[in-house]
């Protein structure tokens, strides 16, 4: 992997040996090595060849790079599966003067989700040469010092790590020195010594260059030019105790504290035996803002905040300089360490996979990658994440201080639409540390729940002859989920079942759940129907729920009474005949009508009308028989035209008139009617008659029977009481007429004592209201209402049975 920087094909095969070899899997890991400053676009390594992965998947599977710093340095080619550099790495910028430098990124592939913790060694290249912080430097050194003395100069910095670094000093040919240079694990430092006595006379000045020399290949270099100043006679110079001094200090440690004292004595006597201590001025300006000495004592004390996370250690030159002409002075270094205390909390930062997490997410699934970091050592380094609080999620550790938040249990976003998870660091320093992130996680909606009707049945009742395009219904279904999952629309559902297409009779509104009519419903030709409405959500898939609606189409009094034969034909001449000696109650005609309608729209009644001042008719009001009210006299009439009115029960009523003439006759030879001409059949006494008389006493024995038992109950029971219980109600008319009724049905029987003019009378009610009325005729041909409970028994063998008697009883008086 050659760049602009590297140079001789030795170097190209190294950096290809790094790139290809230095990679392993361990631990969870999976480790690159790249070099600084290569070009964007140069491949690390083919990530997906070395995690098995098939480079047709990446795409579809979502592969992706996460980095846990604030600059991407690393991406992954979908392509072809290679690992390459997005930017210009400067290790020096990113690690300074760190021994090992590393990138650590995350790869993530769903489908399943899996993650791979990659460490990305940053290899440090000889980019940076050795250079001085003082170009131009001068040392006084008096005339008298006997050879082999050493002086210091201020050294050489290159921010090149290891072998890059500065690997040693060279001195320019001269006679008076040479460099005697000194190498230790994490510095090297040079001194100069003197090798030939000075002469001040012959030589006040010298000039010597410096060169320093890093490692590297090819090596760098760096030079500085050291003027050294020969001055009169100071026979003795200062000498510390120690050439190097070693303390420790806690890091926090206040301000004012001594580090260490440096002692130097000088063999010399009065003024040129005082001594006074200083700090190198030069090289050393982070050490001379946390540090100061005592010019007199030699004491070392601390001037400003020592924090190990900045500086674990400090390197110190230090000099002692006595007070001759010309001054002498010697030089000693002070290595510092600095021991870590447990003062940084650690640092949590959580880089999101997934903006919202669905709520059918399977458990395992990450959401989250947690870094946390603390910047301590040893054990106050140690860190320990959790959960605090109670939440579906967990964290699996991943690698180190590195972990996964993932599910760990089902979620519901109807029950629990976001979370906040609470995660708490503590370290393992004394005393801890620890420190609180919140996460917040959203849960999207799937479409998990269909859409619901508050009830199962919906019965809705509609008036015959309403308007088309009438709104009879609004349906409406409940969906727990949001936006597309809950948006509800409306539809027929069709069944096997149904007898009628509902699309033929009623129309929804998919948007709103309106039941539109499509067209005038008729109670006589349809009284009930219904459908299913489903109601679908725009999930995917879509959810959907039923429910039935029952259409119950409520009687109008639309039809008028109509009139039965024999008055009812057309043309007919509508007469009758009544003997002159027909007694109070004399049977004259009866009428018949019937009513297409139902319930009290159905119930007939009938009213006479008489010219003014005649009293001598009166019909019945329930059973339309015409009887008369008293005897005949001797100014009445002989013919007398009556108009009988038959009106209906409904609101507003309807009716239907028929005219009658009674004639009146001397002999009761002469009286005619319309039934007398009904043909009797003779036939002869058979077995056949006599089991039908056994049948017709028996049915009447048990008639009579069960009605004294009914009226022995009901003279027993208050009417309130007898109300309460579905017990069919029979009530008798003075005319002879009884009425029977149920809440779920009610029938009208009329029959009369004429045995030529008997008959039964059935009138249906319409479907059965909440509760029912019934209706009976008093003798002064008034209406009376009784109120019933609903009963769902039915009444037809009751009814038939009635029925057959009233028949049965017919057929005896006939016989």
């Amino acid at each position: 992997m050659p760049t602009g920087r590297i140079r001789g094909p030795f170097g190209i095969y190294l950096l290809f040996v790094m790139l290809q070899c230095y990679w392993k899997l361990g631990c969870g890991q999976l480790s690159y090595s790249v070099s600084e400053e290569v070009n964007p676009g140069t491949s690390v390594g083919n990530l997906a060849r070395d995690l098995n992965l098939n480079v047709h998947d990446l795409e579809t599977r979502m592969f992706q790079i996460v980095s846990g710093s604030k600059r991407k340095y690393f991406d992954i080619n979908l392509k072809t599966g290679s690992l390459y550099v997005t930017e210009r790495i400067d290790r020096e910028e990113l690690c300074a003067k760190a021994a090992q430098c590393t990138v650590n990124v995350e790869a993530v592939v769903n489908n399943p989700l899996k993650l791979y913790r990659l460490v990305i060694n940053i290899v440090d290249i000889n980019d940076n040469a050795p250079f001085f912080s003082e170009k131009l430097q001068s040392i006084n050194i008096a005339e008298s010092t006997a050879p082999g003395g050493k002086f210091g100069f201020v050294g050489a910095s290159d921010h090149d790590v290891a072998k890059n670094s500065v690997s040693t000093y060279k001195l320019s040919r001269n006679e008076y020195f040479s460099l005697e240079v000194h190498k230790n694990e994490d510095s090297v430092s040079a001194e100069l010594v003197l090798q030939k006595a000075l002469d001040r006379e012959k030589q006040p000045t010298i000039k010597l260059t410096v060169t320093a020399v890093d490692g590297g290949n090819p090596p760098k270099s760096g030079t500085a030019q050291i003027i050294v100043s020969v001055l009169d006679i100071n026979d003795n110079s200062p000498v510390f105790s120690n050439s190097l001094y070693k303390a420790r200090i806690s890091e926090n440690i206040s301000v004012g504290s001594t580090v260490i004292i440096l002692t130097a004595v000088d063999a010399d006597e009065g003024i040129n035996a005082e001594i006074e201590y200083s700090f190198r001025s030069k090289g050393q300006d982070r050490v001379l803002d946390l540090f100061q000495i005592d010019s007199k004592t030699g004491a070392v004390v601390i001037k400003g905040d020592i924090d190990y996370e900045e500086n674990p250690a400090f390197e110190i030159h230090a000099q002692a300089s006595d007070k001759g002409q010309p001054p002498m002075s010697a030089h000693c270094k002070v290595l510092v360490e600095v021991l870590d205390l447990n003062d940084n909390a650690p640092e949590i930062t959580v880089t999101s996979l997934l903006n919202t997490v669905k709520e059918d997410a399977q458990i395992g699934t990450a959401i989250a990658l947690v870094s946390v970091l603390d910047k301590d050592g040893g054990k106050n380094g140690e860190v320990k994440a959790v959960i605090v609080n109670e939440t579906p999620f967990k964290l699996e550790t991943n690698y180190k201080n590195y972990y996964s938040l993932v599910v760990d249990g089902p979620l519901n976003r109807e029950t629990v639409a976001d979370y906040n998870i609470t995660i708490v660091a503590t370290d393992e320093g004394t005393p801890s540390l620890s420190r609180t992130n919140t996460v917040n996680i959203k849960v999207s909606d799937v479409n998990d729940n269909p859409p619901r009707f508050s009830e199962s049945l919906i019965n809705v009742y509609v008036k015959e002859n309403s308007p088309v395009g009438a709104v009879i219904k609004t349906v409406s279904a409940y969906d727990a989920d949001v936006d597309n999952n809950a948006h509800v629309t409306y539809s027929f559902l069709q069944t096997n079942s149904d007898s009628l297409s509902s699309a033929k009779l009623v129309n929804i509104n998919s948007e709103t759940g309106d039941i539109i009519s499509l067209q005038s419903f008729n109670h006589e030709e349809l009284k009930t129907f219904q459908f299913k409405v489903q109601a679908t959500d725009s999930g995917v898939p879509p959810l959907s729920s039923n429910v039935t609606v029952k259409v119950l189409i409520l009687d109008e009094n639309d039809n008028n009474p109509t009139i039965l034969a024999p008055y009812s034909e057309h043309g007919s001449v509508n007469s009758e005949t009544i003997p002159y000696s027909a007694e109070a109650g004399y049977f004259v005609a009866k009428i018949r009508a019937v009513d297409a309608d139902s319930g009290y729209n159905a119930l007939l009644s009938y009213h006479l009308s008489e010219p003014k001042g005649n009293n001598l008719f009166r019909i019945g009001t329930s059973t339309g028989e015409i009887r008369t009210k008293r005897r005949m006299t001797d100014n009445d009439l002989k013919t007398h035209p009556l108009v009988v009115l038959v009106s209906d029960n409904g609101e507003p009523s309807l009716s239907a008139t028929v005219s009658i003439e009674v004639m009146v006759v001397e002999s009761t030879a002469d009286v005619q009617t319309q039934f007398r001409h009904v043909p009797i059949k003779e036939d002869s006494f058979s077995d056949l008659n006599l089991y039908l008389l056994i049948a017709i006493v028996s049915v009447s024995v048990i008639f009579l029977l069960s009605l004294i038992s009914l009226i022995a109950v009901r003279c027993h029971r208050t009417d309130g009481t007898f109300s309460r219980y579905s017990t069919p109600m029979i009530t008798t008319h003075p005319d002879g007429s009884w009425s029977y009724s149920k809440a779920t049905q009610q029938y009208d029987v009329c029959f009369s004592s004429d045995t030529l003019k008997s008959d039964v009378v059935v009138f249906p009610t319409p479907f059965p209201p909440a509760d029912a009325e019934l209706i009976s005729i008093n003798g002064g041909d008034t209406f009376t209402r009784t109120q019933t409970l609903p009963n769902k028994e039915k009444v037809r063998p009751m009814l038939i049975y009635k029925i057959l008697h009233q028949s049965l009883l017919c057929n005896i008086v006939l016989f």
